[in-house]
């Protein structure tokens, strides 16, 4: 049987994120959410914050970048990846989640962003190397990470009819 090792959470974000370049010119893009696990104390049920950093490397996060911000609501699909160094003679590690797609929600002054594209959300949510569900943002499908381009262009949805009312 196969590894598997998939994480696909939902939360809120907890501070804006952070975009760097390692030292070949890569981007990467750094943040962290906050998700809540319901539990029951006592009587009543009660939120548990779960704190969880994620990196979005590459195009996506370059483009990505501006529309994450504090208290903003996504949903991140990816893969964790455990980081391993040594600190004054002490073994340390992290685990984090390194995102394939990650998909817009609501922003902190309330609203929603979806795959609608209603704020300036460059296409609602896009996979790892760009690309939007239903559609590719850059319109180069031969080059991968960095050197695509991120021109959003809207794809009107295909709901099969042909009145304004279907029935």
């Amino acid at each position: 049987m196969a590894d598997i090792n998939r994480a696909l959470l939902s939360g809120r974000l907890t501070r804006d994120a952070e975009l760097k370049y390692t030292a070949g010119g890569q981007a990467v893009c750094k943040f962290s959410i906050a998700v809540n696990r319901r539990r029951k104390n006592g009587d009543q049920w009660v939120d548990e914050p779960n704190f969880f950093d994620v990196v979005l490397w590459g195009r996506q996060g370059e483009v990505l970048n501006q529309y994450l911000i504090k208290g903003k609501t996504i949903t991140v699909d990816g893969e964790l990846r455990q980081d391993r160094w040594e600190q004054e003679g002490q073994n340390r590690s992290k685990i984090e989640i390194v995102a394939n797609t990650i998909v817009l929600g609501g922003s902190p002054g309330g609203g929603s962003q979806g795959a609608g594209n209603s704020g300036g959300n460059p296409g609602g949510s896009a996979d790892r190397n760009g690309d939007r569900w239903g559609g590719n943002a850059g319109g180069n499908t031969s080059g991968q990470g960095p050197a695509r381009q991120a021109e959003a262009r809207e794809v009107p949805p295909d709901d099969g009819f042909t009145d304004d009312i279907p029935f």
